[in-house]
């Protein structure tokens, strides 16, 4: 079946077309009703005639952008008018959900007259917060947006002219640099003066390039003051000879392509300057094949282009969602230069930082490093929400068109907290981590992961990384990577560390462990090296397991540094996100076959580690029981724990069981059929009945329940140790090193 039988089907299946709507309060009872319409709907209705502004605070205005088009110059299928750009349209809404969380009507105007257009999108002005225009042709849809944006007090945007604008600008900023070249030298050449080329060749003199170095080509060539053009491209008009685009490349730094594919041959690559910038955006055949270009000389081709499968694809979606967050949730009036600038710059920075594995896996696990083939942040990096709209915010704040001002830093953990709850509650946690950064030593230091972590913890100042490892990998891997940062390294080859193996050998030598045996455990195995570490006081937490089985990575640790005063036992938690709730499930690593004793411990511990995630826990000893409903030797372990901890003088949590996983977490069962529960609301810490149970019952939560996960995390052990699960993510790494340091904290 080929692509476009796909996408019929795609879009063809029950319901048809790709959105909906969806209410955000309840509506289940005669009570919520009447508060959502008649009668309740008359207070904000009132509220709102008497303050125009409360319209934010009572309806979904605030987070709505009208998709509007006449159809009249959709992207490679040209003017085929309003009805059947409904599908463009529907798709925009979607990139604005899927990367913004914005709630989008897209509006399709039976309209060719422009003047009908602003009159009809004006009118709409009450019911947006922002009006983004698509698929509008030129010169028309200039004139459209002015007049919109002088006539509406919501910003309005047509993202056919500055999206393209803003994203390659962003990557020329980055390409320059790397081309060591200033933007007020460049001489830059266009191919296509449409809106999308106009927009980007005005928004380029705003970054820095001269207007007199830019040269404009339409499909007669050169654009010279002789010539008789329209206003907008007279703009860019030219003194002198013309010329073709053979002509104008000649000697060029940058050449911007948005017109048609293949009308730039290797040759009039060659002409170009030295290390040339090539952004070929003609899709779907940009104006030069990427091959084409790259091998048409021996320096180096910084190439972008319009497309998904070469790098550095300019992707409007890297700009209109984030555009319209930022806008919106200041309520600006406008999206003026100021903000687009902002929005440049932001990507531009981002790209230069380090990139997520979860960015990389989608792909295909290929590099990406800054540098030529990576000038510009990829669609999916869920980073640009919240680095690049508190950037159009405080643009929109410092040059006066936003009615409403934001804590940038407060606002970017808000806009973190909308990738998904597990954001929202390790940001707890991280911020914690900062307010007293402690020293984290790293086990398999040497790794490209743990480095990559420990980079993002001393830039982010949630710790003082200590990566154990060979010397030469780890300074050559940092220099590989070009990160920025002098990490604190200790090399189990290098110094003398004799008083860790005698410390090791003092724990241990009644255990089998001889003094020549211990000095060989330090040196050559980093989890006896690290666990003595903070034994010793040298380091404050120790995180390893990245590369080893789990009980292998556990066991020195259990050896060097053991459990807490006040346990016996350790286990493995993990805290799990949902939507709307979060859940700590214990032990899902440990303990095989727990008694009722260490049930009962494990739950103190889970529950003291749900408080430092502000979590006030409510605990549930599970079982395939309710309350005696079946009675052996299985049921009575809970049973008996449950009971053990509600007696327990020092335990100051609501606590029940045994009682099965759906009566443990779902209201309805607990306060209906089993109202007697010391639980008043459903639980967030559930304690399996063992290893066997707690390691199925997270993974299906996780993988069927659509939960994020943050674990394990060790609890019962004397000093902060946690052990990750083999192949764990550097962001996995991060949160536990947060995680650890904390506990370090509470220490």
């Amino acid at each position: 079946m080929g692509l476009d039988e796909d996408a019929l089907d795609y879009h063809a299946s029950e319901p048809p077309g790709k959105v909906e709507i969806s209410t955000t309060k309840p509506t289940n009872t005669q009570r919520d009703l009447s508060l959502a319409y008649s009668p309740g709907v008359a207070a904000p209705c009132r509220k709102i005639a008497d303050d125009p502004d409360d319209a934010y605070t009572y309806t979904a205005k605030g987070n709505l952008v009208g998709v509007v088009s006449n159809g009249s110059a959709v992207l490679g299928l040209g003017n085929i008018g309003a009805q059947a750009s409904k599908p463009v349209m529907e798709g925009k809404g979607v990139l604005f959900k899927r990367f913004a969380d914005i709630d989008v009507f897209d509006i399709e105007l039976d309209q060719a007259d422009p003047e009908a257009i602003i009159q009809s999108v004006a009118a709409m002005e009450p019911t947006f917060g922002g009006i983004n225009l698509e698929d509008i042709k030129a010169p028309e849809c200039f004139e459209i947006e002015n007049r919109l944006g002088e006539k509406m007090d919501v910003p309005v945007f047509h993202d056919d002219q500055h999206g393209t604008a803003i994203i390659s600008g962003a990557a020329l900023l980055n390409a320059a640099e790397i081309a060591g070249k200033d933007l007020a030298d460049l001489e830059v050449v266009f191919s296509g003066a449409g809106a999308s080329a106009i927009a980007s060749a005005r928004f380029y003199v705003s970054l820095g390039v001269q207007r007199e170095n830019i040269t404009m080509c339409d499909s007669s060539g050169v654009i010279t003051e002789d010539r008789d053009v329209n206003e907008f491209k007279q703009e860019f008009a030219r003194p002198g000879p013309g010329g073709d685009l053979a002509d104008a490349m000649e000697g060029a730094d940058v050449f911007v392509g948005l017109s048609v594919g293949g009308i730039v041959d290797q040759e009039m690559v060659r002409s170009m300057g030295e290390d040339p910038i090539i952004f070929a955006m003609a899709n779907p055949d940009p104006e030069i094949d990427y091959e084409d270009a790259k091998t048409a000389r021996d320096d180096t081709v910084i190439m972008a282009t319009g497309r998904s499968d070469y790098p550095n694809q300019v992707n409007n979606v890297l700009g209109f969602p984030f555009i319209f967050r930022g806008a919106l949730d200041v309520r600006a009036t406008d999206i003026n230069e100021e903000m687009k600038v902002a929005c440049a710059r932001a990507l531009a920075d981002l790209a230069k930082q380090d990139v997520p594995d979860e960015v990389v896996k989608a792909y295909g696990d290929q590099p990406l490093q800054f540098g030529p083939e990576y000038i510009i942040p990829k669609p999916v990096d869920p980073r640009v929400l919240f680095e690049v709209a508190p950037a159009i915010a405080e643009a929109a704040m410092d040059s006066g068109v936003a009615r409403r001002s934001v804590d940038l830093e407060a606002y970017r953990e808000e806009l973190e907290a909308r990738l998904g709850k597990s954001r929202e509650m390790m940001r707890i946690v991280l911020n914690k981590a900062k307010s007293d950064p402690k020293r984290v030593a790293l086990g398999e230091g040497d790794d490209e992961k743990m480095i990559r972590a420990a980079y993002q913890m001393h830039e982010e100042g949630i710790a003082e990384p200590v990566l154990i490892g060979d010397r030469g990998v780890i300074e050559g891997t940092v220099d590989a990577l070009g990160l920025q940062f002098d990490p604190d390294i200790v090399d189990p080859d290098e110094g003398d560390h004799e008083a860790y193996a005698d410390q090791l050998y003092d724990l241990r030598k009644r255990k089998g462990v001889t003094e020549s045996e211990a000095e060989s455990l330090v040196e050559r195995d980093p989890n006896y090296l690290g666990s003595t570490m903070v034994q010793a006081g040298d380091a404050d937490a120790f995180l390893t397991g990245l590369t080893h089985h789990y009980p292998s990575a556990l066991r020195p640790p259990l050896q060097v540094v053991g459990t807490a005063p006040d346990a016996d036992y350790v286990a493995g938690v993990y805290m799990l996100a949902f939507k709307n709730r979060v859940i700590f499930c214990a032990d899902t690593t440990v303990n095989q076959a727990p008694d009722a004793e260490v049930l009962s411990e494990v739950a103190r511990h889970t529950a003291d580690l749900a408080r430092r995630f502000n979590v006030d826990p409510r605990v549930a000893v599970l079982s395939y029981s309710n309350f005696g409903s079946v009675d052996n030797e299985g049921t009575r372990k809970p049973r008996k724990a449950a009971n053990a901890l509600r007696e327990n003088p020092n335990v100051d949590f609501p606590v029940d069981g045994e009682m099965q996983a759906d009566t443990a977490v779902v209201e309805d069962i607990l306060q209906g059929t089993y109202e007697f529960s010391e639980l008043e609301a459903p639980a967030n810490v559930l304690i399996f009945p063992n290893l066997e149970a707690g390691n199925i019952g997270y993974k299906l939560l996780q993988r069927l329940g659509g939960a994020e996960g943050v674990g394990p995390m060790l609890v019962g052990m004397d000093k902060p140790v946690h052990v990750l699960q083999r192949g764990d993510e550097v962001k996995d790494i991060v949160n536990l090193a947060a995680v650890a340091v904390v506990d370090a904290q509470e220490e």
